[in-house]
């Protein structure tokens, strides 16, 4: 039962006592007087029609058209089978985008065999407002029960028999994405579709190599494009936008077969894909959906990424004029029921940087895998990369191509993956904060056997790192000190290192707007007993010292869990949208860095910490001062090798932030199955840093012949 419906109890109540109410407005006399004959049989009193008028009205109110017909006359279930009311029902209230119905029964008539209830009915309208309107319903004395009589009226009570809703749209032009500078990301804009009409071809030469000049497509693709259509049938061939098709215009005009259409539509910038996101056509199964929204059904809506994301911002507020339309012509003229006017959409601006989007996109290349770049003193997201991708641009277009497997997954909020040696930053945080300094030493020989005999678990170099503290365990990424950390924090409390994990925010959501994001997972003994399967041990919290075990994280974490570090502790919300534009009667909205909240150590934890990462990639012992040699400017940052499936190469990772002394960009990237972070992804993440300063990008040098992790 809806909001606002009213219960039968209240129904029988409200009616007054003189009127008969729900119960009767006529009741059987008294028996006659008994006389010398037998007495006949007592006759049974006919039931209130307040049972089936009460069910019947919430049958409305709950859109149960099954219900409502059972409840018909035998006459009107004829007159209008089931599916032929469930088609009414969902064409009228489509046609309103009524989102809620109410009715408030007001007074029951009972006069013999039929009956007459009356009710105040409110739609809830997302074109329109509330409407409100006062209708009756007949109901009638058939084959021994009270029925309801079908009349149009009860789909509205405005309603005459044969009259339907219909409505005159106005749809306002799509608002714009912008990036940070206010270029465009998505516009609207003006298409050009190339088409052919194969009965026109005078010289197929010539049109395939026009064709494949002006939209880059092999002749063969242009030619299967249109060789199965009909001499007179016009084949569409590609879209593209207006300024593309430019150089070509004159000499496509020109051939004999091609046929251009203009249309206008969405033009995206090529960048960013997952983020930006993508409209497209309603599907079949989402209409009435979307059309209870107060749309017209023919939209192209955001399907995904910030599109979908801000589609009530952007795509703005139709307006229309809502009509009763007559059964025929000759019945008279349509009557207006109400009108609104359209609300512009309102243009987004993110925090995206475009160009550097663009550059990242183009040093990533066509690996697998993520790279988010994020401003560290605010949070702000200037670049979030995701491969593979697919190009918004054709996928909107006539005859677009399959996008690669996995393009729409964005890997930078949504791939999850083990963290691998960056997790060890945690770690280290753990343990200065529970007993452990930078001067505590750890013995590397190679390997460890702190979990008994056939335990051993080894370092990634096997020669051993030999003595260590605690900042040259981060420098060299030791695994055998971090083994000892994981078990030493584990003995202390086995929800140690867990807890430290999730006030860094991994295994939670970042809170990012904007684009669907994961969790992740950080796994304790709570989360084991939930999985049904061994207890967690003391063995879980050694792997999970390195970044293994049953850790899932996103990049998107890993780079706010980075910023945090540098700018002092501080968690910010990740900020992919500035701010949302106005609109006539709607003010500008802004959205403002947002502190989340602050890493449970002190200055004093961060600084050994940072000391560390800086020796990563200075110290002549950390895992990528060969990459990052003769760099102007100091950076800070961590690999990482995280192992994955048996057989396959590890994914590798690299995450930083420079420059070191004054971060101003946290870069983090990841490349799935690809090797060493060392040797894949710092490089990937120098070249970043480079072209976010406009630095000419370095030659990368030769890897060393040992494994960094």
């Amino acid at each position: 039962m809806r909001k606002g419906w009213t219960r039968r109890s209240f129904l029988l109540r409200a009616l007054p006592a003189a009127a008969g109410g729900w119960l009767s407005a006529c009741r059987v006399l008294s028996p006659p007087p008994p006389t010398p004959t037998p007495a006949p049989p007592t006759p049974t009193p006919r039931p209130s029609p307040a049972g089936t008028a009460t069910a019947a009205l919430e049958a409305l109110t709950r859109e149960a058209i099954d219900d409502l017909w059972a409840l018909l006359t035998p006459a009107s279930q004829a007159a209008m089978p089931r599916e032929d009311l469930r088609a009414r029902w969902r064409e009228t209230l489509n046609a309103a985008g009524v989102q809620a119905i109410e009715i408030q029964p007001l007074s029951l008539i009972e006069e013999g065999e039929t009956a007459r209830a009356r009710y105040r009915i409110r739609w809830k309208t997302a074109l329109f407002g509330e409407r409100e309107a006062e209708g009756t319903l007949e109901l009638r004395w058939t084959t021994g029960d009270w029925r309801v009589v079908w009349r149009d009226a009860l789909l509205w009570p405005e309603l005459q028999e044969g009259e339907r809703l219909q409505v005159e749209y106005v749809i306002p032009e799509r608002a714009n994405l912008y990036d940070r500078e206010g270029r465009g990301l998505a516009v609207q804009g003006e298409w050009v579709e190339i088409g052919v009409v194969p009965g026109q071809i005078a010289d197929e030469g010539q049109l395939l190599a026009r064709l494949t000049q002006a939209t880059g497509l092999p002749p063969e693709t242009i030619r299967a494009r249109y060789a199965g259509g009909r001499p007179d049938w016009y084949m569409p061939i590609l879209a593209l936008p207006a300024d593309r098709v430019a150089p070509f215009l004159t000499d496509l005009e020109a051939t004999p077969g091609v046929v251009l259409r203009s249309r206008s539509g969405r033009i995206y910038a090529g960048v960013a894909a997952q983020t930006v996101g993508i409209v497209g056509k309603i599907p079949a199964e989402e209409l009435d959906a979307w059309r209870r929204r107060g749309y017209r059904g023919d939209e192209w809506v955001g399907r995904m990424g910030l599109e979908a994301w801000g589609e009530p911002y952007l795509a703005g507020t139709h307006g229309g004029r809502l009509w009763i339309q007559p059964p025929r012509p000759e019945d008279g003229p349509s009557r207006l029921l109400a009108e609104r006017p359209f609300t512009p959409g309102r243009p987004i601006t993110t925090t995206l940087d475009r160009e550097l989007q663009a550059r990242v996109e183009e040093i990533f290349g066509d690996r697998t895998g993520a790279v988010v770049v994020m401003d560290p003193r605010n949070g702000d997201i200037l670049a979030m990369v995701s491969r593979p991708a697919f190009d918004p641009n054709a996928l909107i277009g006539p005859n677009p191509p399959p996008p690669p497997p996995g393009a729409f997954l964005n890997r930078a909020t949504q791939g999850l993956y083990p963290p691998g040696s960056i997790f060890k930053i945690v770690v280290m945080a753990a343990a200065l904060t529970h007993g452990f300094t930078a001067r505590s030493t750890f013995q590397d020989p190679g390997y460890w056997d702190g979990l008994g005999p056939g335990y051993r678990k080894w370092c990634w170099l096997r020669t051993g790192h030999g003595v260590v503290d605690l900042p040259t365990a981060l420098i060299v990424s030791c695994n055998v000190a971090f083994y000892q950390l994981g078990f030493a924090l584990h003995q202390q409390d086995p929800d140690l290192l867990p807890r430290m994990a999730r006030a860094f925010g991994l295994g939670v959501l970042t809170g990012i707007q904007g684009v669907p994001e994961e969790a992740g997972l950080v796994p304790d003994a709570a989360w084991r007993a939930q999985q049904g399967g061994r207890p967690w041990s003391v063995g879980d919290a050694v792997n999970m010292a390195i970044g293994q075990s049953d850790l899932l994280v996103t990049p998107l974490q890993i780079a706010r869990m980075l910023a945090a570090v540098a700018n002092g502790g501080i968690l910010y919300r990740p900020r992919l949208v500035q701010r949302i534009g106005p609109a006539p009667g709607i003010p500008e909205e802004t959205f403002p860095p947002e502190v989340q909240g602050r890493l449970p150590v002190s200055e004093e934890t961060l600084a050994v910490i940072r000391e560390g990462l800086v020796g990563v990639t200075a110290h002549p012992r950390g895992t990528a001062t060969w990459i990052f040699r003769g760099m102007p400017f100091a950076v800070a940052g961590k690999t990482g090798t995280a192992e994955t499936v048996p057989g396959r190469p590890p994914h590798a990772w690299f995450a930083c932030y420079a420059p070191a002394d004054r971060p101003e960009r946290v870069v983090v990237v990841i490349v799935e199955h690809g090797g060493q972070g060392s040797a894949v992804a710092a490089p990937i993440a120098r070249q970043i840093l480079e072209a976010a300063y406009g630095l000419p990008l370095t030659p990368l040098p030769t890897p060393p012949p040992q494994e960094d992790r």
